[in-house]
């Protein structure tokens, strides 16, 4: 399995509920797209220009200060586990990591990380560089990423045009190349039924959602990642005010949503949260989608003060945990893939267990 040791509690240092809204917002991420004006764009590019791309990213991450000790992983050389445990940890994409059943990565497709930034190389474009911070945190995860991008367009020369700015081989990301999204919990809102109209708003405010794995990813468990649709037009910082300024208002809605369930319904609400931590607690066999209905009933409860003997950073690191590839890795061996609904449940309850032994 990849060694993570160098990375901040192994790369989940994103999950460790320290930020601002922390009781709803998971993690912030920020990633710009850039691409080597010398070479063709990774889609169309041979996979010698992919390894010439990849030498010259890692030379000049070297000479920066932010990532002169990064950790360089190459996603082609890994075998499908490790892949997807890197993607599940969401410290890569899906599509570098090819994780599809029968894909393989491009040649030379690689990422480096320190710290709560790095760099993803021969994505869809040559360089994605990326940081994710815990809760609600733009403007502080912008700088890093900012600093991230000027160092390392000391030594690289970007592909840019002086009216459209950034080129990337999606038409969507010209301009600043610029994507920031918000992981967000609402089960507030979707208990209220509330949460259609919300995101009906949010498209018609240039926002969109997906699930918590990103594009491609159903919503389950409650969360969703809201993310800005545009980069061309506005500066990084209007991309950056403009999404806090609507998570702020679906912050506002959730809230309200379960001021409203307190008020009108707190038998059901209540009977909700600790049927959730009973069968977290005791069960013997869960699949993942009802896992994470569950750990999303807990963490309500959590939110609300209903719950005061679990940390939000538990049931955080659980959602990670309880995915496949983690739940394999963790076996050390050979393990029949039928048999994880039983690793999860026992997982689940070791760790509640841990954490009430801990707080005893």
């Amino acid at each position: 399995m990849v060694d993570l040791g160098m990375l901040p509690d192994g790369g989940l240092a994103w999950l460790d509920a320290s930020g601002a809204q922390a009781h709803l917002v998971l993690s912030t991420r920020i990633r710009l797209a850039r691409n080597l004006a010398a070479h063709r764009f990774a889609t169309r590019a041979s996979e010698a220009e992919r390894e010439s791309v990849l030498r010259e990213v890692e030379a000049a991450a070297a000479e920066t200060v932010t990532l002169r000790k990064a950790l360089l992983i190459r996603l082609d050389t890994l075998p499908s586990l490790d892949r997807r445990f890197l993607q599940e940890r969401q410290l890569v994409s899906k599509e570098l990591a090819a994780t599809e059943p029968g894909g393989a990565p491009r040649r030379a497709a690689a990422v480096l990380l320190q710290d709560r930034v790095g760099v993803m190389v021969n994505e869809e474009d040559h360089l994605r560089i990326q940081g994710m911070i815990s809760g609600l945190e733009p403007g502080k995860l912008h700088e890093l990423v900012r600093r991230l991008d000027t160092e390392l367009g000391q030594g690289l020369a970007f592909a840019f045009h002086p009216r459209f700015g950034y080129l990337t081989s999606c038409p969507t990301n010209v301009g600043t190349g610029l994507r920031a999204s918000v992981l967000i919990h609402l089960p507030g809102l979707v208990l209220t039924k509330e949460i259609n109209r919300v995101l009906q708003g949010l498209a018609q405010v240039g926002l969109t959602y997906r699930g918590l794995h990103g594009e491609g990813s159903e919503v389950i468990g409650n969360f969703f990642q809201l993310s800005n649709q545009t980069t061309l037009g506005q500066s990084e910082s209007e991309l950056l005010d403009h999404l806090g300024r609507i998570v702020g208002q679906v912050i506002a809605h959730e809230e309200k949503a379960r001021q409203i369930l307190l008020r009108d319904a707190p038998g059901i609400l209540e009977d909700k949260v600790w049927r959730a931590f009973g069968l977290l607690r005791h069960a013997r066999v869960m699949g993942l989608e009802e896992a994470m209905n569950l750990l999303s009933g807990v963490r309500l409860g959590v939110g609300l003060g209903l719950v005061s003997d679990v940390a939000l950073y538990t049931l955080n690191r659980l959602l990670v945990e309880i995915q496949p590839a983690h739940l394999l890795a963790r076996a050390g061996g050979p393990v029949d893939e039928t048999d994880l609904p039983v690793r999860r449940a026992r997982l689940v309850r070791d760790t509640l267990d841990a954490e009430q032994r801990r707080r005893a």
